[in-house]
């Protein structure tokens, strides 16, 4: 029994890394995580406004949100699917060689150079106590027999 269940964990195991590669997109929500919540939120009011006192005819108004809004819809549009897979693969394929860089090269040296640190560190700590204690314990005593008396002469 026990065996069937490890099987069976195990192939829930490989079916759950496989989906987690392949999973479904949320096409609704598209920024969960609210990266880009403020940097590129830009609507027609933003950036065009009119105080009061100053208005331009109501047609024109309507006509220059319009052109505004669909402008930068379909510009966008036209944008991202000019450029998007080409730049999804640079992007991907720029963060897998960070990723790899950290992975192969960073960290395996970092612990490398604890590893030597921590060797270098307990000679000097060797060499300190051997050779320096001594020289700081005899002049210590050599020392502690000074008196040292301040007056104040007026």
């Amino acid at each position: 029994i026990t065996a069937t269940v490890c099987d069976l964990n195990h192939g829930e195991a490989q079916k759950f890394r496989r989906d987690s590669r392949t999973r479904e997109i949320d096409l609704i929500n598209r920024d969960p995580n609210q990266i880009n919540q403020d940097v590129v939120k830009v609507e027609f009011e933003d950036v065009i406004a009119e105080p009061s006192g100053t208005h331009s005819l109501d047609g024109v108004w309507k006509t220059s949100y319009t052109t505004f809004t669909v402008t930068k819809y379909w510009c966008y549009r036209l944008l991202s699917a000019l450029l998007g897979v080409p730049l999804s693969l640079l992007w991907g394929a720029l963060f897998a060689f960070l990723s790899f860089f950290h992975i192969w090269v960073v960290v395996p040296c970092t612990k490398s150079c604890l590893i030597e640190f921590q060797c270098l560190g307990q000679m000097y700590s060797l060499v300190l106590h051997t050779f320096l204690d001594p020289l700081f314990e005899a002049l210590g005593k050599i020392f502690s027999r000074v008196k040292v008396a301040l007056r104040k002469e007026v």
